[in-house]
């Protein structure tokens, strides 16, 4: 038995569902929202690539490296993008965040609050992890932001560590969060998901 179980995860107006073959038009659609891959500290599929990018994450879920989820608006079914458990490490009960990418125009919005909200629930509540991890590009400055929001606290800078989508070589920063530290960041959450929503 996988660690990591299919699953759908709902909150907020927000679906995570198991990424598929199925969704290949709506995540081009959303790739496009804002040309995401002309970004070079991303890894968001450009035109043309979607399906293999698909594929490529189908066969990492089979591997039992990786588990991505297509993020899609309830109400209207549209694709907004898409997030990953990824270096899953059952022995450890540890998986990080990552791989996650949203249409420019739902960027800043309450969608990528709600999508952690709902991984990190499932991981540390229900998969019992101990830690998740994340880690981004020392040039993404935006995604260091958004993970700091959520509480994680920074591990270090693992440099010369991976290729970017240009093949230059990027500085990896780590950071994570510990199954003590997550109760406290679950309130923190909550209370901007209510001050975004005005209750």
């Amino acid at each position: 038995m996988a660690f990591v179980e299919p699953v759908t995860l709902i909150q907020g107006g927000l679906r995570l569902e198991p990424l598929a073959l199925a969704h290949e038009a709506g995540l081009a659609a959303a790739a496009a929202d804002g040309q995401l891959w002309r970004i070079r500290v991303t890894s968001v599929p450009g035109p043309g690539e979607t399906r293999a990018y698909i594929e490529q994450a189908l066969a990492m879920r089979e591997a039992g490296s990786r588990f991505a989820f297509a993020v899609v608006d309830e109400a209207t079914g549209r694709v907004l993008g898409s997030t990953s458990y990824h270096d899953i490490m059952p022995a450890v009960r540890r998986v990080e965040i990552g791989y996650t990418w949203y249409a420019k125009s739902v960027q800043r919005t309450h969608v990528n609050t709600t999508a952690k909200l709902l991984m990190m629930g499932h991981a540390f509540d229900t998969l019992q992890c101990h830690v998740v991890g994340w880690r981004t590009d020392n040039y993404n400055f935006a995604s260091q932001r958004a993970i700091e929001r959520l509480g994680a606290k920074k591990d270090g800078v693992i440099r010369g560590h991976a290729l970017r989508r240009d093949a230059t070589i990027r500085d990896t920063v780590m950071y994570s969060m510990r199954a003590g530290e997550w109760p406290e960041a679950r309130a923190q959450l909550l209370y901007l998901l209510t001050r975004h929503n005005g209750t």
